[in-house]
């Protein structure tokens, strides 16, 4: 028995490699049936088919089973084994046609390279890879579509999170482009957050979609993955185009649960729950900002004990001068909150974006050593945002990140939660890449926007445009579509005040509160920042706590 598993554990090894490295999730049987029973609901039958990404061409088999099979079935697939698999299932007898092509998707095009034999209409159905690019890209992986951005990101954009994508979004967009001229109807497994890629990328380009739905799926059973999934459903056309999908519960479902579509270019989780605050989808007139990026948490993040001594993550008990070391707030702090005033400290190298750390040696010399001692870390660190960067650089640095006071909220809980964070120790409140956050000058300020931006009104918002099941559901786009000007008309003012006043207390801050009139009166107080602090409230002007008085 051992020699037999010593035998097979190769095997496993491979094909766990395989499922990593292409994404290799074989759909079962019964799962197959389900999906050919919810497509063939319409009423509608297909001539032809093409599974792309076959593997072990369960599709293929499911297609043949169908009481009208198409007439021609195209299966492609990389690997050799899954395709000898497939031969031996004994088609042959079959009135379908079916042809096996061993080839790489990516050097094969769909309306040259395959030659059909019949005619009429066209359906594509599978489940091609659940894997990134940046996963491959680990893995040094040459399973890649040809390098390109095709979403025609700019900048630092192009460089970092936003420019990885599902290999299954490479696949969608080639198979409609290149089979736009057959009209076809393009069914495949995939993750929700990769369906929605396509339906934005697809309405972005205006390419020819004229209908399209989206069932849920339990990833968790068919393939023991834990991401959202669906059955995505598109129709390519010469029709009257849409960028809408109805969702449904699952497979078997007839009535749809909401509608993803667009909306003022941008796409909205549910279009029902968004018409009833879409009053406040606009411009936020300040930039959100992102916290720290280091990538180098082992040695970069600290904590201190009860006697005051610092250690970090890798057990090591640490020295260095405290001018450069911060307290640290991050997602889970956030959302979970009030923040408290944790032992949770960051090591911060640079006032600013490209300044040079190498003056580090002589004006932080123990930093300086400590982080030398830990060179090879920063050296593994993969992002291409570090190339001809100083040694130990950091992102999301600048004047914004030392302000004193911030509105802060977590990138990565499924619900929106804004905090108000003042200084700890006298010291400016850092914040890890997770987070996003408005700089502030003063407590007053920053306890007013947190008010205004946890008003239910604009949670709903929120809620209604962020998709819970992304990696990030709540990002700076999302929230720069937030309109203060028209929230702050909608709000009860003095309920506003209360919460204002509620949230200043939890900072430890005076509850004596004097609120704005309008956002512009707001904003112009804050833009002058730099002077006299502009929300300070003169003697003769402050209320009791149980009043409130308006400045202009």
């Amino acid at each position: 028995m051992d020699a037999l598993l010593a035998e097979r554990e190769p095997l496993k090894e491979w094909r766990i490699y395989l499922r990593r490295e292409l994404g290799d999730f074989q759909t079962p049987l019964p799962l197959v049936k389900l999906v050919l029973d919810c497509l063939s609901r319409s009423g509608k039958q297909w001539a032809r088919a093409i599974e792309p990404t076959c593997g072990q061409g369960n599709f293929v088999k499911g297609l043949l089973d169908l009481a009208a099979p198409p007439r021609e079935i195209q299966a492609i697939e990389l690997q050799q084994d899954y395709l000898e698999e497939l031969e031996k299932f004994g088609y042959e007898g079959s009135s379908t046609r079916v042809i096996l092509k061993n080839v790489d998707i990516f050097r094969l095009n769909f309306q040259r390279d395959l030659q059909w034999c019949e005619t009429g209409s066209l359906l594509v159905v599978g489940n091609p890879p659940w894997v990134t690019n940046a996963e491959l890209g680990t893995l040094g992986s040459g399973n890649l579509p040809a390098k390109a951005n095709i979403k025609r990101l700019r900048g630092i954009a192009a460089m970092t999170g936003e420019s990885n994508f599902d290999i299954a979004e490479a696949i969608w967009l080639k198979l409609i482009r290149e089979l736009t001229v057959e009209q076809p109807t393009i069914a495949l497994l995939c993750k929700t957050s990769v369906a929605r890629n396509v339906l934005q990328f697809a309405f972005d380009q205006q390419l020819p979609v004229t209908d399209a739905s989206l069932w849920l799926i339990d990833a968790k059973k068919w393939f023991g993955a834990a991401v959202d999934a669906c059955l995505f459903c598109v129709q390519i056309g010469t029709g009257e185009r849409c960028y809408e999908a109805d969702i449904y519960p699952d497979l078997c479902a007839i009535e749809s649960i909401s509608t993803l579509g667009i909306v003022g270019n941008q796409l909205v989780n549910d279009m029902k729950s968004y018409q009833a605050v879409q009053s406040i989808d606009g411009s936020f007139p300040l930039a959100w900002r992102q916290g720290l990026k280091h990538d180098a948490a082992s040695v970069m993040e600290l904590t201190r004990d009860a006697a005051g001594q610092f250690s970090n993550k890798l057990g090591e008990s640490v020295l260095i001068e405290p001018t450069h070391l911060y307290p640290l707030v991050k997602s889970s702090d956030l959302f979970n909150g009030p923040v408290d005033r944790s032992q949770k400290m960051v090591i911060v190298t640079q006032a600013v974006l490209g300044e040079d750390t190498r003056a580090l040696k002589y004006t932080a010399p123990l930093l300086w050593n400590y982080l030398m001692a830990h060179y090879e870390t920063f050296a593994r660190r993969k992002s291409s945002i570090y190339t001809r960067q100083p040694p130990f650089a950091m992102f999301g640095i600048g004047d914004y990140a030392f302000a004193p006071y911030k509105v802060a909220i977590s990138g990565l809980h499924k619900t929106p939660r804004f905090r108000a964070i003042g200084p700890i120790d006298g010291r400016p409140v850092m914040l890890d890449d997770t987070c996003y956050f408005i700089p502030c000058y003063s407590s007053m300020a920053a306890a007013f926007l947190a008010s205004l931006l946890n008003y239910p009104t604009c949670l709903d918002f929120i809620k209604a445009i962020v998709f819970i099941d992304a990696k990030r559901p709540i990002t700076k786009k999302v929230l720069q579509r937030v309109d203060l000007r028209a929230l702050f008309a909608q709000v009860n003012k003095d309920a506003l005040a209360l919460r204002t006043r509620q949230t200043l207390a939890e900072m430890g801050e005076s509850t004596e509160i004097t609120l704005w009139p309008s956002i512009d009166a707001f904003l112009a107080a804050y833009a002058e920042r730099s002077g006299p602090d502009p929300l300070h409230v003169p003697e003769q002007q402050t209320r009791s706590a149980t009043q409130l008085s308006w400045i202009s």
